[in-house]
């Protein structure tokens, strides 16, 4: 048996971070499906591609809130928690190989990493790309990638308002996170508060609002 295992939303300031793992015989049939990393697919493609995935494979979810990522960041780096789930994952799969898209520069450590987290040996390819060069990774990608995009919209439901990607590159996020900060004067809820941007944004809405004070004297 191999596995793939992948994450989706690493980076965002805003929502989870979900890895996904999958564990196949032979990655013959996600070849015939045309699987590739979940970043050079279509939004409509993924969400067409990741049932078909769940009946060819076995697979595994964790959805990672913000509040639990930022809690996490203050014992260990990213790059270590990152190791932890996917080994978490490929403990339930239980495959002789698993494929990994290494979070870490060096490839090495970060399987060193998964591997030290494991109750038990198999082989761990890491690799940079892997969900290019792998269709268990690239089908790991699409089911961790769906599962995110279905978190986001559930966080919007929740909130009432559009906000983005989450990222801290898009404008719509970053509007979203000034009004609220405007509004309401904290972070909203599923914001990671360890985040750069989180900390940047709290700073400027407290110096506007001292300036503001200020000006009204």
């Amino acid at each position: 048996m191999i596995c793939g295992v992948d994450e989706a939303g690493r980076g965002p300031v805003i929502g989870p971070m979900v890895v996904a793992g999958v564990c196949v015989e032979s990655d013959v049939p996600l070849r015939q499906l045309n699987v590739r990393d979940s970043k050079k697919l279509s939004p409509e493609r993924r969400e067409i591609l990741a049932p078909e995935i769940r009946k060819l494979c076995r697979h595994e979810i964790l959805v990672i809130a913000a509040e639990d990522i930022d809690a996490t960041r203050v014992e260990m780096s990213l790059n270590d928690y990152e190791a932890k789930l996917f080994a978490t994952i490929i403990d339930r799969l239980k495959p002789e190989v698993a494929y990994v898209d290494s979070a870490d520069v060096n490839e090495f450590d970060f399987r060193r990493s998964i591997a030290h987290h494991l109750p038990f040996e198999l082989e761990i390819v890491s690799k940079h790309g892997a969900d290019d060069l792998f269709p268990v990774v690239s089908a790991a990608s699409i089911i961790a990638k769906v599962t995110r995009d279905a978190e986001m919209r559930k966080i919007e439901e929740e909130l009432g308002v559009k906000i983005g990607s989450g990222y801290s590159h898009d404008p719509e996020t970053i509007g979203f996170l000034v009004k609220w900060l405007e509004e309401k004067g904290t972070l909203p809820p599923h914001t990671r508060a360890s985040w750069d941007t989180s900390k940047r944004l709290l700073s400027a809405n407290a110096t506007r609002k001292l300036e503001e004070f200020g000006g009204g004297k």
